[in-house]
């Protein structure tokens, strides 16, 4: 492939580059430093490098952009507009003002082209390995014998990553992965202009990150356009670059492209100063004179370099298009079920059996919902060949294998433990909880697979920027957590959870699920899959708990509700004996059951008790308000929540007069039984919360 680069080329790139100082000096903040000087790179993967469609963003064929940078937006925005993906220069003119559609960071699902939203520093770069693994599992899922490079399913994912996000953590713990997982698929520019916003980097940053992503395995080449001492954007050199990082299939690329930060801004270039606030009158009328434009005319785009890039970059979607159309088909006549089985996944429609393979556990049993949780993974896995996912070296803690498929990792890393196979369904992420929230993030953005990543509830703590990016935007990532509580005991206070339910459920947008017993989990997970709101979280015991008689009536004459009823978030688990509660015990996941018994107790002394198991507030507050007040009867101020966490946030459920049973300090090392009495979650203590609330 040869590089046809004419004047017109080089007039679109310096348009882009006043576009962007026109737009930051306008709104009076913003970032245009960068994408300034990046202007031609973005421009050389838009409109000469990518396969993508300005018409249809969602084409399932074509490669990934990823800005990791997101700060800055100008850099894409620019190109956005330039390819015809539906921005105008009025939407440039309104870059971070109310309502437009150039926000300060790019917004998956605002900006059509947008594949990701990139805020803090390093989620890019990290969920872009899970697009990488996404388009690798995809292509086994569908059509995993056509040879490399000749189907439909084979694409890139680029990137474009700067200094800030070589120093976040997150992209090393996600680099460790994708050399390991030899992503081919995967290429990054990382513009190493080395200004941050405390000016130079070399205050704080001066390893040799070249090095270190070579003993990650990743191909690396270094592009320096500041080499000769007189700064060359040389466009052809980089291009070369790219062709060999894509001819390179075993392993990811990094292209290490030496800028110089708001070139050709003539005073402010090279500085901090041009890295995150507007240039100003009198160096933007510089930067426009250098590049020969009127330094009197703003937003100005010459009517020829509008219509060449337009014009040109749908002449590439067709012709794109037409050759991976004729792949497709061909696929699509020769695969008739896998055909059937894509369509599907596209739809996000889950497969007819998932509802009836659910497993049904016995009551008078007792069953860890962790353990309940692989059951479940295991029989829905069955049915369901989209469904993958695993955890963070906790594979056995957290029950995410699925039983008998092969791990998704080159066989050459198999061990006497784990098959590995490029295509497997078992992910693992080793003890990298942070990647791992940020790639599975990644996979579900890149398609309709449907993804799990598990590690130990206080561990969430880890992964907590990647979930709220999840949250924001509205993907279904899910999240499984188990050792939920106190309860699973000896580990002591560092591994014990105790604010951790409270502060992801104040995370907006975040479903946070945690069953009461067995077959609340198995209602759980299909609820959760189900949706695609946005992500969910799942809770899980360590412990051993009961599982609750179902449809069946205890001594007072009440029958235990349904475990259907999770969908609903809170439901009345086992009502009072004559249905006229005077009090309303509320509790979650291990601590239903001390409600449970609690009610027998007050029952006994003459006490109208109604428990409600709460799986999932979230899902109760979408609940018409019929409902709620169904379950939680206004009339009825007597309240009691039982969690073993913290009581933050239950006020709204129990009221004024309510009491809640819980935990207000951290943990210790002992086992859950001696735990759960020393700190007051017991059977008693319910009681007596329901008896004093009765009592105000």
């Amino acid at each position: 492939m040869s590089l046809i680069w004419d004047n017109i080329d080089s007039k679109a790139v310096d348009t882009a580059r006043v576009l962007a100082a026109d737009a930051v000096e306008k709104v009076g903040n913003g970032h245009p430093g960068t994408a300034i000087s990046l202007a031609p790179v973005a421009y050389l993967l838009f409109q000469k490098v990518m396969c993508h469609d300005p018409k249809d963003d969602r084409w399932s064929g074509r490669d990934r952009f990823i800005l990791s940078v997101g700060h800055s937006s100008l850099t894409i925005y620019n190109q956005l507009y330039l390819a015809g993906y539906g921005l105008e220069l009025d939407d440039l003119k309104a870059l971070r003002t109310w309502d437009s559609l150039t926000p300060g960071h790019p917004e998956y699902g605002h900006t059509k082209g947008v594949e990701i939203t990139t805020g803090p520093l390093g989620q890019g770069l990290a969920s872009a390995t899970g697009f990488a693994y996404a388009a690798r599992f995809e292509r086994g899922l569908f059509d995993p014998e056509t040879p490399a490079g000749e189907s439909a399913f084979d694409h890139f994912i680029y990137v474009i990553a700067g200094d800030g996000d070589m120093q976040e953590g997150v992209t090393s713990e996600a680099a460790s992965l994708a050399g390991h997982q030899q992503l081919g698929n995967l290429v990054v520019i990382y513009d190493s202009n080395q200004i941050s916003i405390e000016d130079d980097t070399n205050i704080a940053f001066t390893e040799d990150l070249t090095a270190r992503y070579q003993s990650y395995g990743w191909h690396t080449q270094t592009v320096d356009w500041k080499k000769t001492g007189n700064y060359h954007e040389d466009i052809q050199e980089l291009f070369e670059a790219i062709q060999r990082a894509k001819a390179v299939t075993d392993k990811p690329s990094l292209i290490t492209l030496r800028t110089i930060i708001g070139w050709p801004s003539p005073k402010k270039q090279n500085t901090g100063k041009i890295h995150g606030s507007a240039l100003g009158a009198e160096e933007l009328a510089g930067l426009k004179t250098t590049l020969g434009f009127d330094p009197e005319k703003t937003f100005d785009v010459s009517p020829d370099v509008i219509k060449h890039t337009r014009e040109n970059a749908a002449t590439r979607a067709l012709e794109h298009r037409s050759k991976w159309q004729e792949r497709f088909d061909f696929w699509a006549k020769n695969n008739p079920e896998k055909k059937a089985l894509f369509e599907r996944v596209q739809s996000g429609e889950l497969p007819v059996e998932v509802a009836s393979s659910l497993p049904t556990f016995e009551s008078g049993t007792e069953v860890s919902t962790r353990s309940a949780s692989g059951k479940v993974l295991n029989a829905i896995a069955k049915v369901m060949p989209e469904l993958w996912g695993g955890s963070a070296d906790l594979a056995e803690s957290n029950n995410t294998t699925i039983d008998g498929a092969k791990s998704f990792v080159p066989a050459k890393w198999s061990t006497q433990e784990w098959s590995g196979d490029p295509y497997g369904r078992v992910l693992h992420f080793g003890i990298r909880e942070h990647a791992m929230g940020a790639i599975i993030n990644g996979i579900v953005l890149h398609g309709n697979t449907r993804v799990y990543g598990g590690t130990f509830l206080i561990f969430s703590d880890y992964m907590r920027p990647a979930v709220r990016l999840a949250a924001l935007m509205k993907v279904p990532s899910i999240f499984v957590w188990t050792h939920d509580s106190v309860a699973l005991g000896e580990d002591g206070p560092t591994h014990q959870p105790i604010e951790q339910l409270a502060t992801l459920r104040a995370i907006p947008g975040l479903d946070m699920v945690r069953p009461g017993d067995a077959n609340e989990v198995a209602f759980a997970w299909l609820n959760m899959l189900q949706r695609r709101k946005g992500p969910a979280g799942i809770a899980l015991t360590r412990q051993n708990i009961p599982v609750f008689p179902r449809g069946i009536a205890d001594e007072t004459g009440a029958v235990f509700a349904s475990a259907e009823l999770v969908a609903k978030g809170a439901y009345v688990l086992v009502d009072a004996s004559n249905g006229e509660p005077e009090v309303i015990l509320i509790a979650t996941g291990s601590e239903v059951q001390l409600a449970v018994n609690a009610r027998k107790e007050l029952e006994a002394s003459g006490i109208k008790t109604r428990v409600v198991s709460a799986p999932c507030l979230e899902w109760f507050e979408e609940q018409p308000q019929s409902y709620k007040d169904e379950v939680l009867p206004p009339a009825i101020s007597a309240r009691v929540s039982v969690e073993a966490g913290l009581a933050l946030g239950w006020s709204k459920y129990i009221g004024a007069d309510g009491q809640s049973v819980s935990i207000e300090h951290f943990g210790a090392s002992a086992d859950y039984k001696t735990l759960f009495t020393k700190f007051g979650m017991t059977v008693d203590a319910v009681v007596a919360a329901a008896k004093k609330t009765l009592q105000k």
